[in-house]
């Protein structure tokens, strides 16, 4: 049978990678301590996008983490669940523990996702993976992040607060990016990505914890005998 879906995006795993990759340069640019920041019930979206920058400060967290990543074309979703760590500029480690596990670990350079259970590691620069399709070029900074969305208040309540950010040139990775952030406590606790073909990869974070995060925790040295795959080639 011929695919009538022609141009759409139907690979799962890629979906997965570039929307991943895509909100981790999200929110690495952002990462950060906790200040006493408060929000009003009604407030405005300069004071929100305010906020999170002054929470968000170029610290390190952990945080454990759930994630939604839904395919339109195919109407099909896949769940998974693990734990990340982050560090600024640029560095961080997700360990997914479910359904399958793997890693994505980068030093702000290097760029390694690790498969234990293939016995299989993609490797590559950090900088030229993002840039040429991961969304790293315009989410590794604050200020590029304005300078090349349209951000709109999208809702809001008495706890929370909802931002959405819309790409101002079409790209294929990502179109668009909604953001909760807690009014009590000013923590992003929840992030969803669309791209161009409405797949969405949702994110929902829990017991986040800022404090120092050894730099060795962003390296990896690959196991005697694993296979690696260059991603640069």
């Amino acid at each position: 049978m011929k695919n009538k879906n022609k141009g759409v995006n139907l690979n799962p795993r890629k979906h997965w990678l570039t929307a991943c990759l895509s909100f981790v340069f999200f929110i690495v640019l952002s990462s950060g301590g906790s200040t006493a920041w408060a929000l009003e019930s009604n407030d405005t979206k300069e004071n929100i996008l305010a906020a999170i920058e002054k929470t968000y400060t170029g610290e390190s967290f952990e945080a454990g983490f759930t994630q939604i990543s839904k395919l339109a074309a195919l109407d099909i979703s896949e769940e998974a669940i693990g734990s990340a760590a982050f560090s600024h500029p640029g560095k961080m480690r997700w360990q997914y523990h479910q359904p399958d596990r793997h890693e994505i670990i980068t030093n702000g350079i290097v760029l390694w996702i690790y498969r234990p259970d293939e016995n299989q590691v993609m490797q590559g620069d950090a900088e030229a993976f993002f840039k040429s399709g991961g969304g790293g070029a315009f989410l590794s900074d604050i200020s590029l992040v304005r300078k090349n969305f349209d951000i709109a208040l999208h809702s809001q309540t008495k706890e929370s607060a909802e931002l959405k950010l819309v790409a101002k040139k079409q790209m294929a990775d990502i179109s668009s990016i909604i953001i909760r952030i807690s009014k009590v406590n000013m923590l992003i606790e929840k992030v969803t990505t669309i791209n161009a073909y409405q797949d969405t990869t949702t994110f929902e974070f829990f017991n986040i914890q800022f404090h120092d995060i050894d730099p060795a925790h962003f390296e990896f040295k690959p196991p005697k005998g694993v296979s690696i795959i260059d991603m640069n080639e």
